[in-house]
């Protein structure tokens, strides 16, 4: 898949900025001084314009990642964290250019872990259909998991980690379930996540997704207003419910072709809860087809009968503005190969009728 397999509509291209000079770093090298833990020793830390504003906090946080935070506290409040060689609190904000002394801690020496194959990386940067300097879209495959965790090696930020050493930042803006496919944002500085992020709190990012459910899809069904509540099964799996305890959840919905036994439809979420598509659909009595989570068993066994192998919601589109520009864009990513194999041969089915 190439970048080119997205359609882009924007206000006109403008010239990406220079990045950021890269932090600097100064000390010696961390030392094993026990079993599963190393010791770090002192670092001088220049800060650099996109972690301006920061919170010292959080600053060390992201330093000294695997460092629990009641340590990061102890330090700071000791007197052992020093910004420009005066004392600080643990919510002083950081200036560009402040030197940040961060002292010796012990950590715990992080496992080997498996490192993404060629095939894979090659892969996820097929996938990508958007970059500059800020961020990066990506037509997420489904079946590959946004992280890793769970008893998985790797997920897609850790492919891109890998397949890109010199990337200084790359972050998640939001997350897709594992068998979802579609579009999803990256942030490659802090300051764009902070501004995308901030955008989806404010419901300023639209995510629009197309979703094949069981049977007929009656327009009447414009949006479903339940409230949603996520819950532990015995086996541990977490699982989500129509429930008046849980939180607004808010999903509008729009038929776009109907078929025999099923409807594709487009679902655009106002909310983000888990599962929230997913959920809202079956309350409507439309399950998503492929979902072995909230489709009945004789209903996934007839979908998987037409050769459906996947589950079928993909997000479709995003629009959003860049950061640091604010010009507008809409992104849309293609179906896959399951995923059309599925609507062509219903397409085929409707025409034998």
């Amino acid at each position: 898949m190439s970048r080119k397999s997205a359609t882009r509509k924007s206000a006109g291209n403008r010239p990406a900025k220079a990045a950021s000079p890269p932090a600097q770093k100064a000390g010696p090298r961390a030392q094993s001084v026990g079993r599963n833990e190393v010791r770090q020793g002192v670092q001088w830390v220049t800060v650099d314009e996109d972690n301006e504003g920061q919170r010292v906090d959080n600053f060390l946080l992201a330093q000294l990642r695997g460092v629990p935070k009641s340590i990061i506290y102890r330090v700071v409040r000791k007197g052992e964290v020093r910004v420009n060689k005066g004392r600080v609190k643990p919510d002083t904000r950081l200036k560009a250019g402040d030197q940040v002394r961060i002292p010796p801690v012990t950590r715990k020496e992080k496992p080997a872990q498996v490192e993404p194959g060629s095939r894979v990386k090659g892969v996820m940067e097929a996938a990508v259909v958007f970059e500059n300097d800020q961020m990066l879209v990506v037509n997420k495959p489904s079946g590959i998991a946004v992280h890793g965790g769970s008893g998985l090696s790797f997920g897609l930020i850790e492919v891109l980690r890998s397949a890109r050493p010199d990337a200084r930042f790359l972050e998640l803006v939001h997350r897709l379930d594992r068998d979802t496919s579609g579009l999803i944002m990256v942030a490659k500085k802090r300051s764009a996540l902070r501004f995308l992020q901030d955008e989806l709190r404010q419901k300023r990012i639209r995510k629009h997704y197309h979703a094949l459910v069981a049977g007929h899809w009656s327009d009447a069904v414009a949006r479903v207003d339940v409230p949603l509540l996520r819950y532990e099964m015995p086996n541990g799996e977490r699982r989500v419910k129509v429930d008046e305890t849980g939180k607004p959840s808010l999903t509008l919905f729009r038929c776009l072709t109907r078929y025999g036994g099923y409807s594709l439809v487009e679902a655009s979420p106002v909310t983000g809860r888990t599962h929230q598509i997913r959920v809202h659909s079956a309350w409507e009595g439309h399950p998503i087809a492929g979902d072995d989570k909230y489709m009945d068993d004789v209903s996934l066994k007839a979908f998987r009968a037409i050769g459906g192998q996947r589950l079928m919601l993909h997000a479709r589109a995003l629009e959003f503005s860049l950061p640091a520009t604010g010009e507008a864009m809409r992104l849309e990513a293609p179906y896959d190969d399951a995923f059309n194999d599925v609507l062509r041969k219903l397409e085929a089915r409707n025409r034998n009728q």
